[in-house]
């Protein structure tokens, strides 16, 4: 084959090639526009899990103090303090004092009913049952609430298509202290040429 008859093959090999995958792009670009956008249920309805949703824990204060509920120390009759002001006992100790949660600008009364101290409030004034606080979480705490839903934040046990369990906010975080405290880390383990040494080193 001469020389120019390669060249023009080629010229035509290469010319072929742009063309056709000029063609392709433009029939994926319309195939995609053409395709409906599929919705992603991100931010599925918290009702579809409150049936797995694990029982309620045990109130620190409520086990200590053997009470059944908030009221029975807090008399619906007194006169409510509304002051902003760093608690005493028994609250100094039972539940703990309120640090770590934007303690600065939060107290006691943006989460409790003043009228009511068995119930708890919403930015709204809307009173909500303790057993469901994570309303009163979801306020601050909007992404993590979505994917605490989703399952993406937090604890689950159980079978994905079988029973299963959800943790909530409070059986892994303190609601007045929820930082976790730092972890201490364990020594590293140990090789098996390290292991072999001791034991030849003890044998002796």
């Amino acid at each position: 084959m001469r020389k120019r008859d390669f060249v023009v093959l080629w010229s035509v090999l290469v010319t072929f090639i742009f063309f056709f995958s000029i063609s392709a792009n433009a029939v994926h670009e319309e195939t995609t526009k053409a395709a409906p956008k599929e919705e992603v249920p991100y931010d599925r309805p918290v009702e579809e899990i409150k049936k797995y949703l694990a029982p309620m824990n045990k109130f620190r204060i409520f086990q200590v103090q053997k009470v059944s509920s908030c009221s029975e120390c807090h008399d619906k009759d007194w006169e409510v303090n509304p002051q902003r002001r760093e608690l005493g006992e028994p609250h100094d100790e039972t539940p703990g004092k309120f640090i770590n949660h934007d303690s600065e600008n939060r107290w006691c009364l943006d989460c409790h009913s003043a009228g009511n101290r068995d119930k708890l409030r919403l930015i709204n004034g809307k009173l909500v049952d303790f057993k469901e606080y994570y309303r009163i979480c979801e306020q601050c705490h909007r992404r993590t609430y979505r994917e605490w839903k989703m399952g993406i934040h937090g604890k689950r046990t159980g079978y994905w298509n079988g029973d299963k369990e959800y943790l909530h906010c409070t059986q892994c975080h303190n609601p007045h202290n929820p930082t976790f405290k730092p972890l201490e880390p364990m020594p590293a383990p140990r090789k098996p040429k390290e292991i072999r040494i001791t034991t030849t080193d003890n044998a002796n």
